[in-house]
């Protein structure tokens, strides 16, 4: 868990005692110390993890949803970052991040796509030109879609990065300002990609491309829900971005990161195995019960029952 994401959530809600108390092991990251989340989650697993689980962001969820998929083991999603993007399209109380780990004794599991930048796992979206360069300000962790309606029409209007071609099955586009590519398509009014996603198991990856405006121009079409210069694709094909530079700057899942080129975007369908709650707030589609280790847990407590009743009769 990240003790210090979403302002502090995973502490005021005490994830770590609750998670404790179901038996798990918990690593408290300690943004002081360098530590590769991906390799931590891989050790675990070759140590006999029986499930992976995160309390933190988008970004973090990312890291060990992909070592979560590699290896075929259930994954927990705690929402306790700031937006927690993933978790609002599963249904799970934000509110609350500590409901999230009633899915180890009443749970269900949902079989989710994953996309892929490269060798990088992405559970919400991966952003290149001026979308990229908005991850980056100071402003967007404190305030991400006030950010995003306030600044990127300037963003779009004086974008100066590598000139972009993005290539998906017949379709080219080239030189845009701004491309989002996300795991799922985004709503259709929602041209920032900041809403919801209808569904997060159609095995299409969403494609958002937008070429400026002026700024007047930009910011009306956020407020009315569409862009004009705006390419839409859902697609499952690749979708590969060229630049005319060996390395771009990338937003992935909310984090600035940078990647080689040509980045190609892949998805991979229904590659997590999610553990949600029963019962959530937000609209989800229902799922099987996991057959995991939680469940075992319980099962002594049953057998004395049965005992108990065998006796009885």
């Amino acid at each position: 868990m990240n003790p210090r994401s979403g302002g502090g959530k995973a502490s005021r809600f005490r994830i770590a005692e609750r998670a404790r108390a179901f038996g798990a092991q918990v690593l408290v990251i300690d943004d002081s110390l360098p530590q590769d989340l991906a390799t931590v989650s891989r050790r675990a697993v070759g140590d006999g993890a029986d499930l992976l689980g995160v309390a933190g962001g988008d970004g973090t969820q990312a890291l060990v949803a992909g070592v979560a998929a590699e290896s075929g083991l259930p994954f927990v999603v705690v929402p306790a970052g700031t937006r927690n993007h993933f978790a609002m399209d599963l249904g799970l109380d934000r509110d609350d991040p500590s409901a999230a780990l009633d899915a180890l004794t009443d749970g269900v599991e949902l079989r989710v796509d994953l996309g892929y930048a490269g060798e990088r796992a992405f559970v919400n979206n991966v952003s290149f030109g001026a979308y990229a360069a908005l991850v980056r300000d100071p402003a967007y962790r404190e305030d991400k879609i006030g950010t995003i309606v306030r600044i990127l029409p300037e963003f779009l209007a004086r974008h100066e990065g590598p000139a972009l071609v993005v290539r998906a099955g017949l379709l080219t586009v080239d030189r845009p300002d701004a491309v989002l590519v996300s795991n799922n398509p985004y709503q259709v009014d929602d041209p920032a990609g900041f809403g919801k996603r209808a569904r997060l198991d159609s095995g299409l990856l969403g494609v958002l491309a937008a070429r400026a405006e002026t700024p007047a121009e930009t910011a009306a079409g956020l407020r009315g829900g569409r862009l004009h210069g705006l390419t839409r694709l859902a697609t499952p094909e690749d979708v590969v971005i060229y630049a005319e530079a060996p390395v771009v700057p990338v937003g992935l899942d909310g984090e600035a990161v940078t990647l080689r080129t040509p980045v190609r975007c892949r998805i991979s369908p229904g590659s997590l195995r999610v553990w949600v709650p029963r019962d959530r707030p937000g609209v989800a589609p229902t799922g099987r019960r996991p057959p995991g280790w939680a469940v075992v847990r319980r099962a002594a407590s049953w057998e004395k029952r049965a005992r108990a009743l065998i006796r009885r009769c």
